[in-house]
């Protein structure tokens, strides 16, 4: 089966393919096998890319896809308030088909914005019920997306017969498996060294929350290191406040880390760190975190980080946000032999951007244009691993309008149950209240 997208202005994020003002993407059997101003396939279907930029699938390293429901109703929360509300009060009454209701709709408006690649943070595991829905929405959708296991009880290690059997319900090639780690700010030293241990057991790699307040001081990289549980293998998410220091430790260990700067910012954690992280030598990821904060586009991300970094210190280049938000997505997740780039030999994830669309045309400039004036209405086409899930800007073989019907009835019986509007005027009481 051969497919050729031919035509289009390649960003191939591959400094070995380089970018094509005019080429030709050809398709076989899932991969990716030639790039070149012209591929001469005869016999492949052709996708005719005229007047559309073809560029790898944005890879989204964080995001908790349960709460699609409550979209936009912490548009003004604090972090504080975001907890209570999202964890405390909306949480007990999530039923598995909850779950699986948030998952499948929160990854496909994923997919149908283009990011082909996303890490699902799952913390909403209170039952295997739960844990099962979360990890079959995923599967019904045609995307690939990275299981990331959480449990839920912070006083005890994981269970390894539990994980064990996620893990065999999770591998089936386009949806793979994580460890999220409570952390050291949630549990003890002890019990992270256990589910570090159990996550090498089984090959998994991990994420976890760190500095997410903001607050300096309290040196939780350097704990990290001090225990010997910096590894390779871990992403850290957000690292606000975190000291230059213990980024150099994370870069020196081979970690990688993951930067939400619109809910960073909204929420009250600090800076997004993308700046200092790349002068310590890391290079940053992108991920959408939450959407009853934020929005859950991979162009609003790139856009808020460059315009707060270069209103820091002017230091942030385009290309480089969109390296972030593909390449370096990939190698966080432990995928950059199979996604993340156009690069012969490696799976089709490719999206197609519409260069003729009034708000980015004339289409001079790549890379700053995608990241000072991208959005989601641009997405014509997205492929994964060779298959076309979007094409002229729909999703294929998906009933929205039942599933919209359906996640609509989720979300008010929830918030019925909670006993909350929403409408975005309940403010939820707070610890500190």
């Amino acid at each position: 089966m051969r497919t050729l997208i031919t035509g289009g202005v390649v960003v191939s994020m591959d400094p070995a393919v380089g970018d094509l003002t005019r080429g030709d993407v050809l398709i076989t059997d899932g991969v990716i096998t030639e790039i070149a101003a012209r591929v001469d396939a005869p016999d492949a279907e052709v996708i005719d890319a005229t007047d559309r930029i073809v560029l790898p699938g944005f890879v989204d390293t964080h995001r908790h896809t349960w709460q699609t429901a409550f979209r936009g109703i912490g548009a003004d929360w604090t972090f504080a308030e975001y907890r209570a509300a999202m964890h405390g009060t909306l949480k007990p009454h999530y039923t598995p088909d909850d779950v699986y209701l948030g998952n499948l709709l929160g990854r496909l408006e994923a997919l149908h914005s283009g990011v082909t690649t996303m890490l699902d943070w799952f913390h909403c595991a209170q039952s295997p019920a739960h844990v099962d829905a979360a990890v079959q929405a995923l599967r019904d959708a045609p995307a690939r997306s990275v299981f990331c296991y959480c449990e839920g009880n912070v006083t005890v290690p994981v269970d390894a017969a539990e994980l064990r059997r996620v893990r065999d319900r999770v591998d089936d090639g386009l949806v793979t498996m994580a460890l999220g780690l409570r952390g050291a700010q949630l549990t003890t030293m002890d019990i992270v060294a256990a589910d570090l241990k159990l996550a090498a057991e089984f090959g998994l790699r991990s994420s976890v929350h760190i500095g997410s307040g903001g607050a300096r001081g309290s040196r939780p990289v350097d704990a990290y290191r001090e225990h010997g549980l910096l590894l390779d293998s871990m992403t850290f998410v957000h690292a606000n406040g975190i000291e230059d220091d213990e980024l150099r430790m994370l870069a020196d260990a081979g970690c990688s880390v993951s930067v939400s700067p619109d809910v960073e910012l909204r929420m009250g954690f600090g800076w997004p760190m993308t700046g200092r992280m790349l002068a310590a030598g890391l290079r940053p990821t992108f991920s959408i975190d939450d959407c009853p904060s934020a929005g859950g586009d991979m162009f609003a991300t790139m856009r808020t980080a460059l315009v707060v970094q270069r209103g820091l210190d002017g230091g942030l280049a385009s290309r480089d946000v969109l390296e972030f938000a593909t390449v370096d997505g990939a190698r966080a997740c432990g995928l950059s032999t199979r996604t993340g780039s156009l690069t012969p030999g490696k799976d089709a994830d490719v999206i197609l951007l519409r260069a003729d669309d009034p708000s980015v045309f004339p289409f001079n400039n790549p890379a700053g244009t995608l990241v000072a004036a991208g959005h989601p209405g641009l997405v014509d086409t997205v492929i994964v691993a060779g298959h076309v899930v979007k094409r002229d800007g729909a999703l294929v073989g998906v009933d929205l309008p039942a599933l919209r019907a359906r996640l609509l009835e989720s979300r008010n019986r929830i918030a019925a149950a909670a006993g909350i509007p929403v409408d975005g005027s309940w403010r939820p009481p707070t610890e500190s209240e």
